[in-house]
């Protein structure tokens, strides 16, 4: 997560779902023990914001190739335990091609169903996208159904989307502009790149 450019607690945490706030402020105090991690005044809050250090960047070659290791040869497929809305829906959030965002505001709802259920938002604008848990009470302008496990599939690169909308797992209502457009907001997964090789036994 502070790789990916996390900074403040909660970001951490939205990330991470499956971590007590007990152990993630465990973690984060090993980490600043170790010299990985450093925490910094943000201004006008007394909550700090944590930075890696010069050790902990150098980091972020080891765990990349980890992750793709992980794609390569350990995710085959998505299966249900891999499976989890929230933490989708905050990567998709932090891999938007701002450059590729019209001027105005536009509101995504993201309606998930089959293996994992929930409702997220997403308010995508300029200079910075944000993510929402719960409705921001803004009009929403376009509204997404997805497949859970489809959705993670394109996601991590084992199907297209458009494949997903032809198959009927990934339905689109709202302006026919943005609904066109929509696919080209996100950069994908940072490893939807690497491909799954065949399975040894």
């Amino acid at each position: 997560e502070l790789l990916m450019g996390s900074r403040r607690f909660n970001e951490l945490e939205y990330g991470l779902p499956r971590i007590p706030r007990s152990l993630l402020t465990q973690r984060l105090r090993t980490l600043e023990d170790a010299g990985v991690v450093t925490r910094k005044a943000r201004g006008g809050s007394k909550r700090p914001e944590y930075h890696l250090t010069e050790a902990g960047a150098d980091l972020i070659d080891v765990v990349m190739r980890l992750g793709e290791w992980g794609q390569k040869w350990v995710n085959h497929d998505i299966g249900l335990e891999d499976v989890d809305p929230a933490l989708l829906v905050w990567d998709m959030h932090r891999r938007v091609n701002i450059e590729l965002l019209p001027e105005e505001r536009v509101v995504v709802q993201l309606d998930f169903h089959g293996a994992a259920k929930g409702t997220y938002w997403l308010v995508l604008e300029q200079p910075e996208p944000s993510v929402c848990m719960w409705d921001p009470g803004f009009e929403v302008d376009l509204f997404v159904t997805a497949d859970t496990i489809a959705i993670h599939r394109v996601w991590m690169g084992m199907r297209s989307f458009a494949e997903c909308v032809d198959d009927g797992l990934i339905e689109l209502d709202g302006l026919s502009a943005y609904v066109k457009a929509f696919p080209g907001w996100f950069k994908l997964s940072v490893f939807s790149d690497v491909k799954p090789a065949g399975k040894t036994g």
